[in-house]
């Protein structure tokens, strides 16, 4: 069965990386586990806080591997226990977000079966930068033109 790309217009040249993002989040939020909720802390900053109860420092990694924030948890059996019932979660889980280009990981800290990571959003400033047009190579002076300039002439 052939797909249909998004981006298959000739306006949205260089969007491939947006349709390969868009098909790891459509991977990724296939699983629930663990639950966890994104807020906005500031102008330029967001928190993601995943619900890990039972989890330590020790059984959590946080990593980013190409602008995705990865979260992987995995637990050490306890031989030494004897569940009548087990109702908690103890079972190995990854998380993924895909991080828009320029976002930071600054920071990540566990409290209370929650795993806070923090995450700064840059300013972007616009930028605007004008194309000089050249003529293309029959003349001797090779001068740039302007818009509305007779090519021949130049």
């Amino acid at each position: 069965m052939n797909r249909i790309s998004l981006f298959n217009s000739p306006l949205l040249l260089g969007f491939d990386h947006f349709e390969r993002a868009i098909d790891r989040v459509a991977k990724a939020s296939t699983d629930g586990y663990p639950p966890y909720n994104i807020e906005q802390t500031g102008d330029d900053r967001l928190r993601i806080t995943l619900a890990v109860a039972g989890f330590t420092m020790h059984d959590l990694v946080v990593q980013i591997e190409d602008n995705q924030l990865v979260i992987r948890g995995k637990q050490a059996e306890d031989r030494e226990r004897l569940y009548l019932h087990r109702g908690i979660a103890a079972r190995q889980f990854q998380r993924s977000f895909v991080l828009a280009e320029g976002i930071e990981v600054t920071g990540a800290s566990l409290d209370n079966g929650l795993l806070h990571i923090d995450l700064m959003r840059p300013t972007i400033e616009p930028k605007v930068r004008r194309v000089e047009i050249r003529a293309d190579g029959k003349s001797a002076t090779n001068q740039p033109i302007g818009i509305g300039a007779d090519p021949e002439q130049a």
